[in-house]
């Protein structure tokens, strides 16, 4: 499990992001349009998985709408970002911010991404929700970058981020 903050107060997640160079598992989550979606549907491109506790947020908000600029220079990466708003919630976020590049993903239906990919926040105020995370793959799912965000109230680092999607265009 990973121990990260609230506001400098620990709370846990359900484990560990997956490890860099292992395949990432499966998920079935819903898309904006309450279809669903599995990881195969991206397949054969290069994803960065945007995971926040909720776009209602201000430093989710901002990461949305910094991947979402950035994605927009790279050509054939795909920018995933998964939350358990829902998915009307989303679209109407990505909408009222002109998000184009942003696939919104929710956990409406199925919670087992959280508890798969260790993100399941499970003590504290915001138990329930998914912790602040940003995971990279590559074109076969293979995790090339991890960042569990220490701090629920902090932006990741997208230059990090972003320097590991580059390295796989």
């Amino acid at each position: 499990m990973a121990k990260i903050t609230l506001g400098g107060s620990p709370i846990e997640t359900s484990g560990s992001l997956p490890a860099v160079g292992s395949v990432v598992p499966d998920f079935l989550l819903t898309r904006e349009d309450l279809s669903d979606a599995r990881l195969a549907d991206f397949s054969g491109k290069i994803k960065i998985v945007n995971i926040v506790p909720s776009l209602d947020t201000g430093v989710c908000a901002a990461s949305a709408r910094r991947f979402d600029h950035e994605v927009a220079k790279l050509g054939s990466v795909v920018l995933l970002t998964v939350s358990n708003d829902l998915p009307f919630a989303m679209s109407r976020f990505c909408k009222a911010e002109g998000l184009s590049n942003v696939i919104s993903l929710s956990q409406l239906r199925n919670r087992s991404f959280g508890t798969d990919w260790g993100v399941a926040i499970t003590t504290g105020p915001l138990a329930g929700l998914l912790s602040r995370a940003v995971v990279i793959l590559d074109k076969d799912n293979r995790v090339a970058y991890t960042e569990q965000v220490p701090e629920i109230k902090q932006e990741p680092d997208y230059e990090r981020a972003l320097e590991a999607v580059r390295k796989l265009i």
